[in-house]
Formats: C-alpha cells, structure tokens, sequence
C-alpha cells in the first residue's frame, strides 16, 4: 500500500517519503510531517505509535494517531499504470509508445516530469477547488490575477516551442491547467478577501480591517539599536505600542535594550492580554514579520526585523554531525562493492562487502577483500582499523597486490623513504609553533554576547560548535591554526567576525585575505555592516583602491589606525608592515598559489590563522584528516535552505531559454557563465535575441574596476535580468534573488569550481537551479564525466565536505607542503603515511618531551635528527 502511495523502501529512513520495516517495527516519513513516526506491531494490531529522530533513529515522544498522505499527486499501483496506458493509447499514436516516459510507467518507474501527464491517470481530474470545503475563505493578493495571465501565457509557449518534437508527445494546456478565466470563475463561489493598495469594490460583507504601514522616520535607520528602539517606542501619533520578539531569548535580549532606554515595557503572554489591557507600552513573543499600525484604535506592532534587521530561525534538519568526517573516510559502509581499498598489512585489494562466517562455532561478521589471482582476505570487523579507502590513480585500474608476497612490503618502505622530508618539516613547523606560543586572547565576555546578539540569524548547531572551538584555541596559549570547512552560504563569514571581534577587541590588528577583488568588496560591505555600532576601522585594499588610496591605507595599517584590513595577495607583499597582527582569515584557500601559502606559512607560528573553505583541496583536507591542522565542519544549513536542484545535459538553446525564462517570470535573476572574454560579448547578444525584453550584462576580470563594480552593484540592485560572465562571480557573491546559473563547458571546470558556481544560487530560501551544460560525451575526458558525475549526485545541502572527498579520490593526496623538494606521497601508501603521521604528532602534542625523539623514531621508522626541535 506504501509503494502504490508513491513511498521508497529504504533501509534506514531519513526524507519525506521514505519507509523502511525491520521485523514488528515500521518506520515512515508521512508527507507533510514534521517528524518520522516509528509503527509497532503486535502481529496484526498496532502497539504504538512514536515519532523518531531520523539522525539518532531513537524514538521520541509517542502520538495517538496519525494522517498518511500519499507521497504522490497520481495512484500508482497496477491498476492506475493500466489506466494510464489506456488512456494513452486512447489520447495519442500507437507510434508514441516507444516514448521513453510511457515506457517507465509502463515498467512501473515514475519518471521525472510525468505531472505533465496527470489527466492520464484519472477519468476525471479533481482541482484544488474541489478540495475546498464551501465555507472556505479565500484571501487574494495583490497582483496575482496579473500573475496568473503571465503563467498562463508562459504554458503556451513552452507547449508551443515543444510542439515540434515528434517523439515526446505533449497534452494540451487546457487538459493540465484551468485557463484563467475558469480559475476566477470557480473563486466567486467562496467568500473572499482581496488584498491592495485600495479598498476593493463595495459589496455585501466586505470589511475593511483599518491597518496600514508603520511609518518609517530617520530616527528607525539609526545604527545604535537604543536610538531604534526609543524613537519607535516615544514617537507621535499612536496610542498604544506592541513590541513582538521572535523567540523568548530575543525577548530577554529586547527588555534589556529597552531598558538601557529608559522605557518600562511589562511584558504580555499574547496579543489578546495586550488588547485587553491598560498598558500604552508592552513587549511580547510573537514572530512578526514587518510592522504594521492600527487605525482603531492607533496602535503600531513593532516587528523585531524593525530593530535588528530580518531574523530567520533555525528548524532541525538532518545533517553531519561536525564529527562526521571522520565518517566521510573510513566509514566502509559507503563503499561501493568493487571499490578499491588498502590493507595495512597486505595492501591494495578490492572490497566484495561484508559476509557472516562460522569461525570456531562462533557467527561473525567479516570484510571480504580480493587481491589478485582472485584471492579473498577475510577481515573481522573487530579489525576495521586496519582497512582504509584507497585514494590515488583511477579506481578501475588500480592493480591488486598479491597476497603472501613482498609487493607490499616494498612499497611500504619506498613510502617510509619519501615520507622522511615531509614528516622533518611538518614537525618543524608544529615544534615552532609549540616552541613560540602565541598570545593567548581573554575573553571579551559581556561585550561579545552584545555583539554575537545582534547576528541577525538563529546559530545552527555547527556554527555555534566552530564558533566555540575558535573561541578556546584563541584564548589558549599555542597559535590557533584552525579550518572550518562549511558549504556556500553555511554562514562561515559570521564565524570569522566573531574571531575578528575577539582580536580587534583585545586591541590587535586582523587581515582578511580573499582571492577575489569582488569578494574583497562584498566582505568590507559585510563587515562594516555587522561592526556598525562598534568603534572599529575597517578597511580594504584591492584593485577597486587606487595606487595612492592603498598606500594611505597601509601607512595607517602599520601605524595601528586601522583595526581589519581586508584584501586580495595585495595583503602577503613585502611591504605591508602590520602593527599588531594578531589574526589571519584566510576565505577559500584553494585559490592561493604556493608562494603565497609559504608566505602564510611563515607567519602560523606567531599569529592565529582562521582558514574559510567550502572545499578543501586535498592537501588541506589530508593535514586535517591526519591531526595537522584542527578541523570544524558546519554541515547544518542556514534555515528554510533548500538545495540547488542540479542537471547536467547536453548544451541546447532551447533549454537555455526555457530555463532563463522560468527564473524571470518568478522574479528572479539568472548567471549565465561563458568563460571566455573573446566571444562573451557575442553570447550576450544571444542571450538578448533568445529572451526578448530581457536586460543583460556582462562582467568579467579584464573589465575596467569601476565599470565592473557598478556592473555587479547593478545587478545587485536589480537592474539586469541576466549576468553574463566569467568565473570572476565564483568565489563569495552573495545575490539572494538570482536563483538559477547556467554553466557552459561545465567540463572544463574542476570539482571544487564547479560546487562554488552552484553556490552563487540559492543563498535565499527559493528553490534554485543549476543547469551544467557539456558538449557531446566523446569530447570530453574521462576525468571530466567523473566530476560531473560527483557534482550531480551530490546535490543536497552540505555537500562541499563529501565533494572534497571525491576530488580527494580524483586527484589524489597530493603534496602536504606544497614544494616540490619534499616529495610527492605515492597514493599506494595512503593509510601507511597517514598512521605514521597521527602517531608523530600526537607523541610531539603529547609533552612527553624526555621521550620525544626515541617516540618519534620509533613511530616513523627512520633516523630523525629532531632534539634541537623539541
């Protein structure tokens, strides 16, 4: 019954639409349920009833009863497939039956877009207005008679520019949708309420509710949230006043502003306690979205988006937790059968799953590795630590070692070999930095809750744990070296702030390094927001700045007139003298080359550095993963994120237009990335003769820096529909109302980029796009269908972490230190050289320092000259 619903038979379940059975027990995630429920059985009759959380599975709070929709707008059992397969030999050709979403259904498959299809599956199809009960009310908002012609025209000429394929054929709008004037014919049976800049029409019952918008006085702009909070609460032409907090600890935070204000405001437990009451002035929990005034009488209910800004609250989502990469590794489970694995001791072999073998009267589970000439390696699970995912050449032509035999032996110690310099210098970068301890940071206490309250969003549970760990390393007394790897939009800016808060508040300097000059822009715009009521100098170099205004500005850096700096590589030249550095952000890592990082490199033993990354490149990724460098995931999104729908297809016009012409007509706006400066310009006039009326424009890195930032300010501003441009918008733009990108020669792009550009989208909480178009499949290389095959299948929210893993596999482990003297790891001893290097630093982090160099020799095998580091 379940399945013929439209629900998926899964082992654990986690989505909407999911159900799993595991003997007595059913567990389901019912349609428009907050929660999965956990069904019991006693044989036939159901025991309980229980929801559960879907990250723990442990059940929660038991429920009486409960309302299983279906997971599908069609029935699906055998009965409907039949009727769908008459009715389309009834309604079409029997030519049409070769056609691909007739021959899913025919095999029981639900194909993507078979809504359009709908009526086939009914005799008669029902709309949303027979589901209305005929008391319902009916509330209308401005503009939507407007909206609805538009859609309506929008179906006939995607059916009309689709008419022409022979071999997909198409039901006629009228037989999928009510025409316009059959949707307002079926509204004048229900009571309504029209909502509009002016009364509608009199007629029989209407009722006008005397609201209106709260005005808006200079007073309301001003920076302090005191000032706010006083001219919104004494202001002339209202009696009463309602202030609304979103949640209780808002409140708290509310009361105590208006009390610094020198306002007394009881609090009230609802809107009818206040309309009831005495009181002139009163403060609530209720989640106001804008403020609004009462015409009778004059009353004004003050929204906390008034004081604070727009809030948005975090719901609980399913997500990594932030110890989940350790899982993300080593957790064999996500193997798939075939993938190649290593062995510490017997070394490369291919994992065939796991099997329960009987070993001495005893049941147990085993993993099963085959090496070469087709022997088989039973491991105890017992024994999992010694079994790692391979990493390094192509996973289909690894060669298998033979077991019993030397081969691995001989790798290991060529590996031992090429470890000795990268272990000697990452040693002696950790023993300065143990040596010369930086300075510890105290906490700002009740001055940073001030600023951390003022954040205009509800922490997510990962934010708040980076957030924490920064926090600790910086008031300790070693050199913070600390990545947060947190997917585009996660809110990995918010937690660079804090750390900057701490430094700039114990009086020393921050450097804010970005790769971009646009990124550079958008966190100064950003930062100066979010300091706004705090007394600090903030400011920028970049290719924005002239040469005289950058030099002003670094006279005053080392001067100590200026609190953080935020630039591009302008911030690692020779010249750049700082005051008092005590912080380093480093946003996206990846995109710095290796000069660059050696000039970093140089100061990690003296400064804290905060490194940002949505994905690490595998170097970094390794140094973590091997205890190098400390590591924080944020993995939960931001709330009402959903994640960017992804398609990878072959390139077409038509599929350009149509995807173009969706976003526009919700209201939104489009990246469409050409990467190439020569021909951008001709692809822009296409774009203008494939949507007519459509504004475009154009950015890329050789333009003039005021012409490109006004450009980019434009669209910001809404003033262009269509941005066609390069790869200069990867990295940190942040437009929430452009939703959808189109990426030509996705090809071309690497993992980590390709994961940025979907990140321009849907950093708001609209369903977004991303359309990675390619050439025909032989022109590309096999590297390239492997990353877009990895960026298509990894399209959920917090997926940067996974992907790094992917390019990880891809591209191989790659050079700790960057520099070519220290000798490439081989990937055939990946599990080798990362066991050997855990145990390294935790014997130097572990103060055992009398017996550090017989530890350290005895852990990697070879002939450390190390006392002078330690």
């Amino acid at each position: 019954t379940l399945q013929d619903a439209g629900y998926r038979l899964v082992d654990n379940v986690y989505e909407h639409g999911e159900f799993a059975v595991r003997g007595s027990i059913v567990d389901l995630f019912p349609m428009g349920q907050d929660s999965p429920v956990r069904v019991e059985f006693f044989d036939s009759e159901i025991e309980t009833l229980r929801t559960f959380d879907p990250e723990s599975q442990r059940s929660l709070s038991p429920i009486e009863q409960l309302a299983l929709l279906p997971a599908r707008e069609h029935p699906f059992d055998a009965a409907a497939i039949e009727g769908f397969r008459r009715r389309w030999h009834a309604r079409f050709d029997n030519d049409h039956r070769a056609c691909p979403d007739y021959q899913d259904v025919a095999h029981g498959i639900a194909p993507g877009g078979i809504e359009y299809f709908l009526p086939l599956f009914f005799d008669a199809c029902a709309t949303l207005f027979d589901y209305l009960p005929p008391e319902s009310l009916v509330c209308i908002e401005e503009g939507v008679r407007t909206e609805i012609d538009r859609t309506w025209q929008s179906v006939e000429e995607r059916y009309r520019s689709l008419a022409g394929d022979l071999s997909r054929p198409l039901l006629e709008p009228a037989e999928i949708y009510l025409r316009p004037d059959e949707v307002f014919s079926e509204l004048k049976s229900f009571a309504r309420i029209d909502f509009g800049p002016t009364p509608p029409p009199e007629r029989a019952g209407a009722h006008d509710f005397h609201t209106h918008e709260a005005p808006r006085s200079g007073e309301q702009h001003a920076r302090d949230a005191v000032a706010r909070i006083a001219a919104l609460a004494q202001g002339p032409g209202y009696q009463r006043r309602l202030f609304c907090a979103e949640t209780t600890g808002r409140r708290e935070v509310l009361d105590e502003l208006l009390v610094r204000a020198g306002i007394n405001a009881p609090v009230v437990a609802s809107w009818s306690e206040f309309a009831t009451g005495e009181v002139p002035l009163a403060l609530t929990v209720a989640p106001l979205a804008e403020s609004f005034g009462l015409g009778d009488p004059r009353g004004l209910l003050i929204a906390e988006s008034a004081l604070f800004g727009r809030r948005a609250t975090q719901r609980q989502r399913r997500g990594r937790s932030p110890e989940g990469w350790d899982s993300a590794i080593r957790d064999l489970s996500e193997l798939a059968i075939g993938a190649p694995v290593v062995h510490l001791e017997h070394g490369v072999g291919r994992y065939l799953g796991l099997q329960t073998l009987d070993v001495g009267g005893e049941h147990g589970e085993f993993l099963c590795i085959e090496y070469a000439e087709q022997a088989h390696l039973f491991v105890p699970v017992t024994s999992l630590g010694l079994v790692s995912r391979y990493t390094g050449i192509d996973d289909e032509t690894v060669p298998l070692h033979r077991l019993g035999s030397d081969q691995w032996a001989r790798a290991r110690r060529k590996a031992q070999e090429r470890i000795h310099d990268v272990a000697a210098e990452l040693l002696e970068v950790h023993a300065q930095r143990r040596a010369r301890p930086g300075r510890a940071f105290e906490h700002p206490g009740v001055a940073y809750e001030a600023f951390a309250a003022t954040f205009p969003f509800e922490e997510t549970p990962d934010q708040a744990a980076a957030i924490t760990a920064i926090i600790t390393d910086m008031c300790a007394p070693q050199a913070m070296d600390r990545l947060v790897c947190g997917d585009v939009g996660f809110g990995k800016t918010e937690v660079a702030m804090r750390a900057a808060f701490i430094a700039v508040h114990a009086g020393r300097q921050v450097a804010v390094l970005v790769p971009t000059t646009l990124l550079a822009r958008q966190h100064f715009d950003t930062f100066n927001d979010r300091f706004a009521d705090i007394p600090v100098t903030i400011e920028s170099v970049s290719r924005f700045r002239s040469a005289k205004e950058q030099k002003e500005v670094l006279a005053r850096v080392a001067a100590g007139q200026v609190d953080i700096l935020i630039g591009t590589h302008t911030l690692l030249g020779a010249d750049v003298r700082y005051h008092d550095l005590g912080l380093v952000v480093i946003d996206e890592e990846h995109r710095f080359g290796v000069r660059q990082k050696d000039r970093l490199k140089a100061l990690r033993a003296n400064v804290d550095i905060l490194t940002l990354t949505a994905t690490p490149i595998p170097r970094t990724l390794n140094m973590a993963m091997a205890g190098l460098r400390d590591l924080s995931i944020i993995s939960t999104p931001p709330a009402r994120r959903l994640a960017v729908k992804t398609f990878v297809q072959r390139h077409d016009d038509g599929l350009v237009r149509d995807a173009l012409q969706r976003e526009l007509r919700r209201g939104g706006q489009v990246f469409l990335l050409h990467n190439d400066v020569k021909s951008i310009a001709r692809r822009a006039e296409e774009v203008e003769a494939l949507i007519p009326g459509a504004r475009v424009a154009i950015a890329h890195g050789q333009m003039r820096e005021n012409e490109l930032e006004r450009v980019m300010a434009d669209f910001y501003h809404r003033r262009f529909d269509v941005l066609c441009c390069t790869t200069i918008i990867e990295t940190g733009i942040d437009i929430p109302n452009a939703n959808t990108i189109v990426i030509e020669r996705a090809d071309r792009f690497g993992l980590a980029q390709l994961h940025q550009l979907r990140g321009r989208v849907g950093r708001s909480h609209h369903q977004a796009y991303a359309f990675l178009l390619t050439p025909e499949e032989r022109a590309m290389t096999a590297d390239a269908r492997k990353r877009l095959d990895a960026i298509a299948a990894t399209d959920s929210l917090g997926a940067g972490f996974q992907l790094a893993t992917h390019d990880l596999e891809i591209r191989g482990a790659g050079e700790l230190l960057g520099e070519e003297q220290s000798g490439q790891i081989q990937a055939i001893g990946y599990s080798l050289y990362m066991e050997l290097l855990e145990r390294a630093v935790t014997a130097l982090r572990s103060g055992r320092e009398m017996n550090a160099e017989m530890d350290l020799r005895s852990v990697l095998e070879i002939n450390l000259r190390v006392p002078a580091l330690i």
